[in-house]
């Protein structure tokens, strides 16, 4: 029987689709590009190739912009975990959410 799925979350989510870099640090260092599917204040979710292990740690890095901030485009490096994989939702890759449990802003034209 069906039973329906009690939601989790606690935060808006809105559907942005931004370039983000995500890094991991599980079995030495990786470096993935992708585009979130949607994010909220405390996390984010995207598609991966390779299959992160639900808690790993990782460090991801998208770019507001500035349609966005109404400013300059701001780069936000967050620090977090893997929280949620769904396999099979979108051909080969692999849907990951992250909690953003850190994070920090910096404006594009600061950038070296």
């Amino acid at each position: 029987m069906f039973q329906a799925q009690t939601e989790r979350r606690t935060e808006q989510r809105f559907p942005l689709r931004l370039p983000v870099i995500i890094k991991s640090f599980e079995g030495g260092l990786r470096e993935e590009t992708s585009q979130t599917r949607d994010v909220s204040a405390r996390g984010a979710f995207f598609f991966l190739e390779n299959r992160l292990p639900e808690g790993a740690p990782v460090e991801i890095t998208l770019t507001l912009p500035s349609e966005i901030t109404l400013t300059e485009s701001i780069k936000v490096r967050c620090k977090g975990r893997v929280v949620r994989v769904l396999d099979g939702i979108m051909g080969d890759k692999v849907g990951t959410a992250v909690i953003i449990e850190q994070y920090d802003f910096a404006h594009e034209a600061h950038q070296a």
